[in-house]
């Protein structure tokens, strides 16, 4: 039987369990979300022992060589031990400042950090209540304004998503871990054609990395779907609109499955990014978020089509778990 030690105490681990359920299982609050490697919002710092090397795989180098890791892919050995801490000192203190409703169940927050965070448009941040209570959300600001914005989709019954409707006001105060994720516009290839496609709140990173393309002078093409089920799962849409008359190498496509019309297309997201895509797509880069079921999909056939995997950037959003296990959603 592994063992953890944990802020003085010791906690056997059941065999093949993680270090996040057996500290779970036995009533120590880790800060978690997804438990499926993807959010980092599990981050621990091994001090003593040795940490499996699939508990690292996804974090940066400075993060493994600090001997971080991810306690929902860590599993230890019978007979191993190891001695654990938070990952308090990664976090930044913050306050949040504004919320504004983007639509029915899309609220815009924004975040003022005490200290300098270093992002880029579309990564990703946790952020972590008193409680423990952590989720993860993507970055829809720029780097050079003062505040971070996150697009919270809300979910009945959601933990985070329901406080921060319900209960938050400005001035509220939470912590921000990270950024992580490579879902993000490296500048060069100016003229290299762009194809961003997302579902629900993963407008959020590509609404940003549009924003940090079209800043830094991109001058090729660039194909925005944003695909809902109906009509009332978009947002921003009036917003986007203009940017695409403004520019005229921005091209966006609001998408839905019932209830299409005008410039909405009705359809489903993947057959119409499908259709613009040529035969050839040499110098194409794609950008992908949202549901993980059809990002992962539509990673795959664009791969299919032609597209090289390293300039396919996909950021698949899992949903949140409740201590239980039970699936609770991206709440």
């Amino acid at each position: 039987m592994a063992k953890v030690k944990h802020e003085a105490a010791w906690y056997p681990l059941e065999s093949g369990e993680t270090v996040l359920d057996g500290l779970l299982r036995q009533g120590v609050n880790v800060p978690h979300a997804c438990k499926a490697g993807a959010c980092q919002s599990c981050l621990m710092r091994a001090v003593e022992g040795t940490v499996p090397p699939a508990a690292q795989v996804g974090l940066k180098d400075t993060l493994q060589a600090r001997n971080y890791f991810l306690a929902c892919a860590c599993r230890l050995p019978d007979g191993a031990v190891l001695e654990v801490a938070g990952a308090r000192e990664l976090r930044i203190p913050a306050r949040i400042v504004a919320l504004e409703s983007l639509s029915p169940d899309v609220l815009s927050v924004r975040l003022e950090t005490e200290g300098p965070l270093s992002y880029r448009a579309g990564q990703y941040v946790t952020v972590v209540r008193e409680d423990g209570l952590a989720r993860s959300y993507s970055l829809a600001s720029l780097p050079r304004e003062r505040t971070l914005e996150l697009h919270v989709r809300l979910i009945p019954g959601g933990a985070m998503s329901g406080w921060l409707a319900r209960d938050v006001r400005p001035g509220e105060r939470v912590e921000v871990q990270g950024p992580a994720g490579d879902c993000f516009y490296v500048p060069g290839q100016p003229e290299a054609p762009l194809l961003l496609a997302g579902t629900g709140t993963g407008l959020a990173p590509l609404y940003g990395i549009v924003r940090d393309a079209l800043e830094a002078g991109h001058t090729g093409p660039i194909h925005l779907f944003h695909g809902a089920r109906e009509p009332g799962g978009l947002y921003l849409v009036e917003r986007l609109r203009e940017w695409a008359a403004w520019h005229p190498n921005l091209h966006y496509q609001p998408t839905v499955l019932a209830g299409g019309g005008g410039d909405v297309r009705e359809g489903a997201l993947e057959a119409l990014v499908l259709a613009t895509v040529p035969k050839r797509p040499t110098g194409w880069r794609a950008y992908l978020c949202g549901n993980a079921e059809g990002v992962l999909s539509l990673r795959k056939k664009l791969f299919l089509a032609g597209f090289s995997l390293k300039d396919i950037h996909a950021d698949a959003f899992l949903p949140s778990t409740s201590p239980a296990g039970r699936v609770a959603g991206a709440a």
